[in-house]
């Protein structure tokens, strides 16, 4: 009769375990839902890998209701042992763009087959490795120094410079998920850190990163750690994607399922991503794999912060040699 009682409480153990798992996974499988895609991504350079257990997370176009896109810097992190940073990405489908928040987890999964650079090649990550309790960094797409990183390799990756910022949709990729990034799906992952939706919240509040104002070149493109966009840590984008086109609505009606008044802090218009269908194929149609795609030496998401500002943010001044480096 014990025995019998202990094997319940086991088992409901492991369904209380296994909810909350996939109670974690939903919420940062789903993100912001709007009616206008981000602009291309911006060309810039890759700050020194600050030490050794920092890993690259690259810059992506996050969300305002009130002022539309902004872009969020590409920073070194500590990473958690063992874990390994797959980007958030935007994705058409339904008629409107979603956003795939970033996760940490054992492998990369699925990011839209975007090209992010430094490692990041649309499929998988090839700028380093866990061996052991150490991190190895590829000297051929990260800027690491021997100084400051003892733990590094060289294994070469071809570059190209595709600066296309969203899956599906018109002009968008049509990248499919690997099986391994199905696999990787159905993993224990881990919310981005605090240190990133604070790098997210920040860049938020500074006017010169949204893309009405920076046009897809924003001044601060990267940064050397999170939260930190001083000077000295600071890299600007050498140029803008693409030719930016100001969009033709207000961000309040871009977004979806938002009313005045609830700003950023809505879940309203909220929806999983349902990958676009090939050749105007039902949306519910097979996955293909994606072909893989070579680096670009360019730098998501973290997850979307429910933290940002309902209102546009104040201009921030940022020095005038900064503004011009790299140019």
């Amino acid at each position: 009769m014990n025995r019998n009682r202990g094997a319940v409480r086991w088992l409901w153990l492991a369904i209380l375990l296994l909810s909350f798992s996939a109670a974690s996974f939903s919420q940062i499988a789903v993100g912001i839902s709007v009616r206008i895609g981000p602009p291309p991504l911006p060309v810039y350079a890759q700050p020194i890998c600050p030490g050794p257990g920092y890993f690259w997370t690259p810059g992506y176009w996050a969300w305002n209701d009130d002022a539309g896109y902004y872009w969020v810097p590409g920073t070194w992190v500590v990473a958690p042992v063992g874990m390994l940073w797959t980007p958030g990405y935007w994705g058409w489908g339904g008629g409107f763009y979603a956003w795939h928040a970033g996760y940490w987890g054992p492998h990369i999964g699925f990011y839209g087959g975007i090209n992010y650079g430094f490692g990041y090649t649309g499929v998988g990550f090839v700028g380093g490795e866990w061996r052991g309790g150490a991190f190895y960094y590829n000297r051929a797409v990260t800027n690491v120094s021997v100084t400051n990183v003892t733990h590094v390799y060289s294994r070469t990756v071809v570059v190209n410079t595709r600066t296309v910022s969203y899956n599906g949709g018109a002009g968008g990729l049509e990248a499919r998920p690997t099986p391994q990034e199905e696999e990787a799906a159905h993993e224990r992952h881990t919310a981005p850190l605090a240190e990133q939706t604070q790098h997210e919240r920040i860049a938020g509040q500074n006017r010169e990163n949204f893309a009405s104002a920076n046009h897809g070149r924003p001044a601060i493109a990267a940064t050397a750690r999170p939260g930190d966009f001083s000077s000295r840590s600071a890299v600007p984008a050498r140029a803008a994607g693409g030719e930016y086109h100001a969009p033709a609505m207000s961000p309040k009606q871009a977004r979806v399922g938002s009313s005045p008044g609830n700003g950023a802090r809505s879940n309203e218009g909220f929806r999983p991503f349902t990958p676009p269908a090939k050749n105007g194929g039902s949306a519910g149609s097979a996955a293909r794999p994606n072909a893989a795609r070579p680096v670009q030496p360019r730098e998501s998401a973290p997850k979307q912060s429910s933290s940002r500002p309902s209102a546009p943010p104040k201009k921030q001044s940022v020095p005038k040699e900064e503004r011009h480096k790299g140019r």
